[in-house]
């Protein structure tokens, strides 16, 4: 509690010098209750944040976190207080003005991260310093991930780039709906086909698609698919299931 005290401290700094801020917040930590997250959710848009994100914690391999929650000593939020945490910060954010625009972020109409969607909208973007990735010409960019390695292929070669390559027209667009069906907005199929050159029954399964719109997880309008507020929750199923990697 004490570190998301200095948080919410350093955000009251920023928005005094910066017009326009963001914040992030992550739950379902080891201890906390839906009653902690509520005085959390209201204390930073007390803060009057236009733009929030907000991440369920995930436990990754490898990680000295990992180890502690294999020996049980992690006392974790179980699976009911999970949904809990979810549904409030669902429901606190809407009712404040702050809807989903992205299954973690949350934002007043108009100051959605273009930064962000950007990616999410599978747009070319430049991947600039060590280890950052880059999406431009139907090329894949990655840059070496150490700064030591990457300042000394900078001075070798000129430039820090570690891969460059390719990317296939179905790879394209398996990524492109991989990364849009996160947005509320969803993925407009026909501009995926005009990118990547591939008919949409190449990266769709349709019948999977009327199978999960039958019971409310997706919803297709014309051109436009997208995950309903339902669904989200199963999103990394529902993409299994409807986006055609092969």
């Amino acid at each position: 509690r004490h570190n998301v005290a200095e948080a919410f401290e350093a955000l009251s700094i920023a928005k005094r010098r910066f017009v326009r801020t963001s914040f992030d917040l992550i739950y379902a930590r080891p201890k906390q209750t839906v009653a902690d997250w509520r005085m959390e959710l209201s204390r930073a848009l007390e803060e009057g944040t236009e733009h929030l994100s907000v991440y369920q914690l995930t436990i990754e391999e490898g990680t000295k976190f990992a180890t502690l929650y294999a020996r049980g000593e992690l006392d974790m939020p179980d699976e009911e207080t999970q949904a809990a945490l979810y549904e409030t910060t669902q429901d606190m954010l809407a009712a404040a003005g702050l809807p989903a625009y992205e299954i973690s972020n949350h934002a007043r109409p108009g100051a959605e991260s273009r930064h962000n969607l950007t990616y999410w909208r599978y747009g070319d973007y430049a991947g600039v310093g060590p280890g950052a990735h880059g999406r431009r010409l139907a090329q894949a960019t990655e840059r070496h991930k150490k700064p030591e390695n990457f300042i000394a292929a900078v001075e070798r070669n000129g430039h820090g780039m570690k891969v460059e390559s390719d990317l296939p027209a179905h790879e394209r667009a398996t990524e492109a709906m991989l990364m849009g069906l996160r947005l509320s907005e969803g993925v407009d199929l026909a501009r995926i086909e005009a990118r990547s050159g591939l008919a949409r029954g190449a990266f769709v399964d349709d019948a999977a698609v009327a199978r999960l719109a039958g019971l409310g997880l997706m919803r297709a309008e014309g051109d436009r698919l997208m995950v309903t507020g339902e669904g989200i929750l199963l999103l990394d199923s529902i993409l299994s299931e409807v986006v055609k990697t092969q």
